[in-house]
């Protein structure tokens, strides 16, 4: 594929570095759902893993490069679950892990990455105000920055989801893939296309954090002035220039969807599922609600990207009783 930094190769080669616990997440058809629905549904679950989210295929290629230069330290900027995965990547290699995210951030992802070990800053305002502290630290002590999306790695993790998409059998008519800063659609977005060209791939992001998707539509980076969604881990406001060109290479569509269908999908996960997922995870669903017709008769996969839910938010969303 031309013009990408992604490459084919170094992802399936990624499956011998990534830890085993990431790989082969479960993949099923969801008959319940599909009543619901109105089409065909698989769901590739990315939650049963020590992190709750696929986070943790990516940071395990940045830790193998950062053990094999003999790098011992790290910093980086997260919404909540590329920190946990960061922490939990480097902590059996003696990785000083530092994370930056927003005091606003889900306290459960907060005590999680604590919990893993890593030195944890919190800081005033949305996650880019954190990002740019990131930046600081690292400059400041001389060590990486690890980006996501950003770094390759952290696309080239997220796109072994892809090839186990691929090889699952029949190819899907659909894909709807959560999109924030990139990594898993562009990751997800280049196997498909290489591998199975047919196959739609349909990215998501809520109406109400749209910097992205409205970056794909008008073919330039376009950033907003707020991020304002339950969604939190997909809440940026300044795409990156990079991961937008692949984004524009592989994505048949970037949808944008309101709250309430976000928290509609978590309902339906919850009742027709049994799955406890973050509100990233029900952009998918989302989408499918706001266009049934769309989506009618076909098989579509939907990527459960996280499952780090703060219990309290989440209750209220559903307005049930803690």
């Amino acid at each position: 594929m031309p013009d990408t930094r992604l490459d084919l190769a170094r992802i399936r080669a990624a499956r011998r570095v990534i830890d085993p616990v990431f790989l082969d997440s479960p993949l099923y058809r969801c008959e319940a759902l599909e009543r619901e629905l109105g089409c065909r549904v698989s769901v590739k679950l990315e939650t049963a893993n020590p992190v709750r989210s696929f986070k943790g295929r990516g940071t395990e290629l940045v830790v193998h490069g950062l053990v094999e230069r003999g790098e011992r330290a790290a910093v980086c900027a997260s919404a909540g679950n590329l920190g946990q995965a960061l922490a939990w990547s480097g902590r059996d290699h003696g990785l000083d892990v530092t994370v930056v995210a927003s005091r606003a951030a889900p306290a459960a992802k907060l005590d999680r990455i604590r919990a893993l070990g890593a030195h944890l800053e919190l800081v005033d305002g949305d996650f880019e105000q954190a990002r740019a502290r990131a930046v600081h630290l690292a400059r400041e002590r001389g060590v990486r920055l690890v980006e996501d999306s950003l770094d390759v790695e952290t696309c080239e993790g997220a796109a072994t989801i892809g090839l186990e998409l691929a090889d699952a059998g029949p190819p899907f008519d659909a894909v709807l893939i959560a999109l924030g800063g990139g990594a898993l659609a562009t990751g997800i977005g280049h196997v498909l296309k290489s591998c199975v060209p047919d196959t739609e791939v349909l990215v998501v992001q809520p109406e109400r954090a749209p910097a992205m998707a409205r970056s794909w539509r008008a073919r330039r980076v376009v950033t907003t002035d707020s991020a304002d969604t339950i969604a939190d881990g997909v809440a940026g406001r300044f795409p990156i220039a990079e991961v937008l060109a692949d984004l524009l290479l592989v994505a048949d569509d970037a949808l944008l969807v309101r709250e309430e269908s976000i928290i509609a999908g978590l309902r339906l996960f919850l009742t027709h599922a049994g799955l406890v997922v973050e509100p990233s995870a029900a952009l998918g669903l989302a989408a499918i609600l706001e266009d049934r017709a769309r989506f009618e008769g076909r098989h579509v996969a939907v990527v459960v990207c996280g499952g780090n839910v703060d219990l309290p938010a989440y209750y209220r969303w559903l307005g049930v009783a803690s």
